[in-house]
């Protein structure tokens, strides 16, 4: 399981909302702020985020991006799955070769262990630690 810097944007822009505003919206600007998170970046993923029904948005005064679902409703698993698609989490054979074959089971039981952690950890957990 590798995942895109998509992926981790998104995790560290989630938890920063649900940590800044967990029932209500926040501006993209405000969002990024005091962060290494580029604007660009975080908007186009938050896009998508609307999309997949993560998030609600909202133009004009008072508007920006809330969470559609409470924080200890959303789990890390669904983030990813939303971001860089669901196969990931089921991805463990990335560049195995032939010669490679034996490692495989243990591979596979590390991406069992993974999907376990992604699928337990929501994002209040991680918002909490900021």
């Amino acid at each position: 399981m590798l995942y895109s810097n998509a992926c981790t944007y998104a995790v560290r822009a989630l938890a920063r909302l649900a940590h800044e505003r967990p029932d209500g919206y926040l501006l993209m600007d405000e969002l990024c702020e005091d962060t290494t998170l580029p604007r660009h970046f975080v908007a186009k993923i938050f896009q998508g985020l609307v999309r997949d029904g993560l998030l609600f948005s909202a133009k004009g005064r008072g508007g920006g991006f809330a969470l559609a679902h409470k924080p200890q409703d959303i789990t890390l698993a669904e983030i990813v799955a939303a971001v860089d698609g669901p196969d990931v989490l089921d991805e463990v054979e990335i560049g195995i070769t032939d010669d490679d074959r034996p490692i495989l089971p243990k591979w596979e039981s590390l991406g069992a262990r993974v999907r376990a952690y992604l699928e337990k950890t929501t994002l209040k957990q991680i918002a909490d630690r900021l």
